[in-house]
């Protein structure tokens, strides 16, 4: 008998003498009654999305309360998806990868005019008002920059093409004044971060910068923020807005809208706890018409909303 054979008889034998030994009574086991075991498929999340114009982990710090607040009211299950660009933000709204958008209005207008988003509502920002505006800035010792005339043939740092704040604001500015793309040094983008503007101009990489207005506290712990001086604001626009997908259900952005507009600032301290992590102080309701204005001053710029 081969001698592999052999080996495996004598490692059989003491195993099968234990199994019928003392205390391994014979069990029988009958397969005719069986028990279907049904599994409950889990609810997909919606998904809530903050432009990334400042780092994600910004964005977290200013949004997961606000985010949860959202999910205990309506009881349905939200998670917040981090875009790390602009255009990674439109492409997950076009891909339905993001159903809740929280975007500047530039934005939110590439979103309903090319794939169907609707506005719930407007912020209503720090200051009281539900519109916010762009700022040009400069180095304060910058005595070659005092005035917006002053910005001709100089070298302009932008967030990016989609900024509304950080770009489409100050563009439009600067033509009611007659400056034009080609009258400037060059136009760099900062790769959607308004932090990276304000450091290309602090550390002197570049002449001039455009930011939303209230950018600056945003990098008041890493720079001596009194070093930059504001050349000039643009006028006011419509604020930021929340827009959901074409996906969702009338009743979902329902309960949505009324949780948002539920939130008291001034009167419930937990929800100004929300608020103030979020850098706003509110909600007002709002449809695409309101956003009219982006389109008129988007058309008068040149650019693009497809």
């Amino acid at each position: 008998m081969p001698q592999k054979i052999i080996c495996l008889i004598l490692f059989l034998v003491p195993l099968a003498l234990f199994s019928c030994g003392e205390g391994g009574d014979a069990v029988s086991v009958s397969l005719d009654k069986r028990e279907e075991i049904s599994f409950r498929a889990q609810v997909p999340a919606l998904t809530y999305a903050y432009l990334p114009q400042y780092s994600h982990t910004e964005s977290f710090q200013r949004h997961h309360r606000l985010v949860e607040y959202l999910s205990e009211q309506t009881g349905l299950s939200i998670r917040q998806v981090f875009p790390d660009t602009f255009d990674d933000h439109i492409n997950m709204f076009a891909q339905g990868k993001i159903d809740i958008s929280y975007s500047n209005p530039f934005v939110y207008v590439k979103l309903a005019n090319g794939y169907g988003a609707l506005a719930m509502t407007r912020i209503i920002e720090q200051d009281g008002r539900a519109e916010f505006r762009g700022q040009i800035i400069a180095r304060r010792d910058n005595r070659e920059v005092m005035t917006i005339q002053d910005c001709r043939n100089k070298s302009w740092v932008a967030v990016d093409p989609s900024s509304a704040g950080g770009y489409l604001f100050p563009l439009g500015h600067f033509f009611d004044h007659g400056l034009y793309l080609e009258d400037f040094k060059e136009v760099v983008f900062a790769g959607g971060r308004q932090e990276n503007v304000i450091l290309g101009v602090y550390a002197g990489l570049h002449e001039i910068g455009s930011i939303r207005e209230g950018s600056l506290r945003v990098v008041e712990d890493k720079i001596d923020i009194d070093q930059i001086k504001v050349i000039d604001n643009t006028r006011w626009y419509p604020g930021w807005v929340y827009a959901h997908s074409p996906r969702l259900p009338e009743e979902v952005v329902r309960q949505i809208r009324e949780a948002m507009l539920a939130l008291d600032y001034h009167d419930n301290p937990l929800h100004r706890d929300i608020l103030d992590a979020a850098r706003f102080i509110g909600f007002v309701p709002s449809d695409d018409q309101d956003f009219d204005p982006i389109r008129e001053l988007s058309k008068k710029a040149g650019l693009d909303l497809d």
